[in-house]
């Protein structure tokens, strides 16, 4: 190959009929038919169908019968508009073919597996899992990760709209935010530290430096179980915002970003829900709100599942919870408000016309809590108070005290999974599907060989 030839991307091999370019790029499939080899090529812009014909170039048709999907080739050729028809329609690059002049191979690949070249992939989740690398090149597996492209560019400009500034929260830290037992510990040069499950103590300090602020930020979180909408790792959009009057801001900062969320995702993935076959979910101009007990008590006269003396919602609750909405609100998405106290951090903002439940709320889209958020105590003294009460050091949370030690605004914020909304907007059936690299207790890349059955997790519904 002439190395001083520029390469061309499949996508603009149309606008250049009649000329010799160079591609680059994987087979995806081979088809025989006696003299003649076609060839699909998949590049970072697109497909493209290639002809190899014994009698235009032997060589490159000697070289043609020994690929296999996803070798990587690049490939000397010249455009030609294919006959009237020939034309394939739902191919971007389909009123045209590229005619084989020459071919060099760049990387083979070895037998492949399984099929990429079906439609949808027809593996079980460990399978599809197993064989990452290769999976995630099949074009409808690529289209989840644009979808959470799109939501976590549009989650930041929403909030750069509003005047927001980004920060990157660190990951190991002194001790967790919101306690319990679902933390990983290391070994930090012989200190004991954690892995945060939360951004939240930094959120709170930067809102002393710039009033309002976000992070996209790794979160984990020691979850002794495998669910279909639990991960280990997840990818959070975190956002925390001082000045409020009211914590019901903090709800109506919500609703803005998800619906500047849905918008992106409609003009710019509309073609990866399309090819999932997915919708947006319905949301009315204002997302009811619904207390918890007031839920719960819905849900008991809709099904008779008496759940009113629990502390939060169960995951039956929750799709309940979304049905009523949206067959009284139209909506698929509902705020649920006023948790426990004692189900909630510590920091959490109690509500003073209505002691014991908190200015707290989770947003439940589809059947599945996708965000949760609320008012934070900014009192110096009471948050000193609330600490102690739940074992909180107090040496190691020096650093976000000291915050409002020094004074803090009247603040709230809100946190998103993003893997969670990617999930529920594209109808997938398992959350690890929505991470590209997924860590739950059965897997770190590869998937743990367990010594016997009883140490194997129980696999939850």
């Amino acid at each position: 190959m002439d190395n001083k030839q520029e390469r061309t991307l499949a996508k603009d091999a149309p606008s250049l009929t009649n000329k010799e370019i160079l591609l680059k790029g994987w087979v995806k499939t081979r088809r025989d038919h006696g003299k003649l080899i076609f060839l699909d090529l998949w590049d970072r812009s697109g497909l493209i169908q290639m002809v190899v014909n014994a009698k235009v170039s032997l060589e490159a048709y000697e070289t043609a019968r020994q690929l296999r999907p996803e070798f990587v080739i690049e490939v000397l050729g010249k455009v030609n508009k294919r006959p009237e028809n020939a034309v394939n329609k739902n191919l971007p690059t389909g009123e045209v073919e590229v005619e084989v002049l020459k071919i060099n191979v760049l990387a083979k690949a070895q037998t492949l597996p399984f099929d990429m070249g079906q439609e949808t992939l027809d593996l079980e989740l460990p399978t599809l899992l197993d064989y990452r690398s290769l999976t995630l090149r099949h074009p409808k597996i690529k289209e989840i990760f644009r979808v959470q492209e799109v939501i976590i560019d549009a989650f930041r400009d929403a909030l750069r709209e509003k005047d927001f500034t980004e920060f990157q929260a660190p990951v190991i830290i002194p001790q967790t935010a919101e306690g319990g037992a679902e933390i990983f510990a290391v070994n930090y040069f012989g200190q004991k530290a954690y892995l945060a499950q939360s951004p939240q103590f930094y959120k709170q300090i930067m809102v002393g430096v710039y009033e309002r602020v976000f992070t996209v930020n790794k979160t984990l979180r020691a979850e002794p179980s495998v669910t279909t909408r639990h991960l280990t790792e997840v990818t959070t959009l975190d956002a925390e915002m001082g000045f409020i009057d009211s914590w019901e801001e903090i709800m109506d900062m919500v609703e803005y970003t998800i619906q500047y969320v849905f918008e992106r995702v409609r003009k710019d993935a509309w073609q990866s829900l399309e090819s999932h076959e997915a919708s947006l979910p319905k949301i009315s101009k204002r997302i009811p709100r619904v207390k918890l007990r007031d839920a719960q008590e819905i849900i008991f006269k809709r099904t008779g599942v008496d759940h009113r003396k629990e502390p939060d919602l169960m995951p039956e609750d929750e799709r309940e919870i979304t049905r009523w909405a949206k067959d009284e609100h139209d909506s698929e998405l509902v705020f649920v408000t006023h948790y426990p106290v004692s189900k909630r951090p510590f920091y959490t903002y109690e509500d003073p016309k209505d002691p014991g439940y908190t200015l707290s709320f989770d947003l439940i889209g589809r059947g599945t809590e996708w965000l949760t958020g609320g008012q934070r105590i900014n009192d110096f003294e009471t948050l000193i108070e609330k600490a102690k009460e739940r074992g909180v050091d107090l040496k190691k949370s020096e650093l976000y005290l000291q915050a409002f030690r020094f004074g803090l605004p009247p603040e709230g914020g809100f946190s998103f999974g993003s893997e969670r909304i990617t999930m529920h907007i594209l109808g997938l059936s398992n959350v690890r599907e929505a991470s590209l690299f997924p860590r739950d207790m059965e897997r770190i890349d590869t998937r743990f060989s367990f010594l016997d059955e009883e140490k194997k997790p129980e696999n939850k519904k």
